[in-house]
C-alpha cells in the first residue's frame, strides 16, 4: 500500500487471509496505515479503514473480506503523507524533554470567580468573532512559542492545509 500498488496490496491481503491471519489484526493495520502513511493527504482514509473493520465485525468472512479489500485498494491509491506521524513524534519528544509546561493563562478556562481573579482566560480572543474564524494568538506554552510540529506536504488535501497554515503562520510572524 505504501508504494501505491493496489494489485500487490490486494495479493498480499489475500495471502494473509488465506493463510489464516486474524482479519481484525489486518483491519487494525489498515487503520494504522490510514493515519501513519496517508494522514491528512486524504482525511477520508481513516473513515474508510474504520468502516472496513466495522463491516468485517458485522458480517464476518467471507463477505467481510471484501470490505478489507476495498479499504486496502483505497489506501493503496490514496495520496500519501507521513507528516502527521512525524509531527506527533516531535510532540512526544518535546513532552519527554520539557515535562508538564504550564497552560498559558489566556487559554485557561475560568468557570469560577477565583480563577478569573487569578487571570485565567484574561485577554482570550474568541476565534469565531474574527474574520475567517482566525485570530493571531499563541496557544503553546511560552517555552515552545513558535515551535512548528506539523509540516504538511503538497499531497492531496494536505496541500490545502499547507496553504492555510502558511497564511496563518505568516500573520503570526508578521505580528
Amino acid at each position: 500500500m505504501r508504494g501505491s500498488d493496489p494489485d500487490a496490496a490486494l495479493y498480499w491481503l489475500g495471502r494473509m487471509l488465506e493463510a489464516g491471519e486474524d482479519p481484525l489484526y489486518i483491519a487494525r493495520r489498515l487503520i494504522r496505515f490510514a493515519s501513519e502513511d496517508v494522514g491528512n493527504a486524504d482525511p477520508h482514509a481513516l473513515q474508510v479503514a474504520v468502516s472496513a473493520m466495522q463491516a468485517y465485525q458485522f458480517v464476518g468472512s467471507p463477505e467481510g473480506d471484501l470490505a478489507l479489500a476495498q479499504s486496502t485498494v483505497y489506501l493503496a491509491c490514496a495520496p500519501k503523507s507521513n507528516a502527521l506521524y512525524t509531527a506527533y513524534s516531535k510532540v512526544k519528544n518535546d513532552i519527554q524533554e520539557t515535562q508538564a509546561l504550564p497552560v498559558p493563562f489566556h487559554i485557561r478556562n475560568a468557570p469560577t470567580s477565583l480563577m478569573k481573579k487569578l487571570g485565567y482566560g484574561k485577554g482570550y480572543k474568541y476565534p469565531h468573532s474574527f474574520p475567517g474564524s482566525y485570530v493571531e494568538e499563541y496557544y503553546l506554552p511560552e517555552n515552545l512559542k513558535g515551535r512548528i510540529y506539523y509540516e504538511p506536504t503538497d499531497h492531496g488535501f494536505e496541500a490545502e492545509i499547507k496553504n492555510r497554515l502558511e497564511k496563518w503562520r505568516g500573520k503570526k510572524r508578521g505580528s
